[in-house]
């Protein structure tokens, strides 16, 4: 491990155009905007004195009814000097943001995810499809404003449905299920 993370050097290096979460206190955490994201990721992967090797995880939040609506979440590591950073990307509604798969292979899935479970929309992704939900599926699973029961699908992949196959929804001894 290599000292402490130079949090202000970043802020610095970057006029101003990144700003620092106080609410977080386990890693250092930088906000920035859409527009100025790949240029970050782009400096902390590539600058000695940061040496960003490695994208852990990109989370995708819903913060529906504020605004702005939406917020990407990168965690970042350097292998060589044992730091981590948190970005925070906030986005309007409709959401997107550009790809940073050509910075990181790892960002692949990650955005894919967040695509298939929040529409977020990745400008410039090389395969921006659905990961976990089938093609089909109409909507965004983890947005606030998504149904808890569902839509009704138009497509069912496990095949028709058959009554009584599946007990209906009831209040169990511990309360409601949903």
């Amino acid at each position: 491990m290599s000292g402490q993370f130079p949090l202000n050097q970043l802020i610095d290096s970057f006029n101003g155009r990144i700003s620092i979460d106080p609410n977080v206190i386990d890693m250092p955490c930088v906000v920035v905007s859409p527009k100025d994201l790949v240029e970050l990721c782009l400096l902390l992967r590539d600058d000695d004195a940061f040496k960003f090797n490695f994208m852990a995880d990109i989370g995708g939040i819903d913060f529906h009814p504020n605004t702005p609506r939406y917020q990407l979440v990168y965690h970042l590591y350097s292998i060589s000097l044992g730091w981590r950073l948190r970005i925070k990307c906030p986005l309007d509604d409709p959401p997107k943001a550009p790809t940073i798969t050509h910075l990181w292979t790892t960002a692949n899935w990650h955005e894919r995810e967040a695509y298939d479970m929040f529409g977020i929309v990745f400008e410039g992704h090389p395969d921006l499809r659905r990961i976990y939900m089938w093609q089909e599926f109409e909507g965004w699973p983890m947005r606030k404003d998504f149904p808890l029961r569902g839509y009704k699908d138009k497509y069912n992949p496990f095949g028709e449905e058959k009554p009584g196959a599946t007990p209906p929804i009831t209040k169990n001894p511990v309360g409601d299920i949903l």
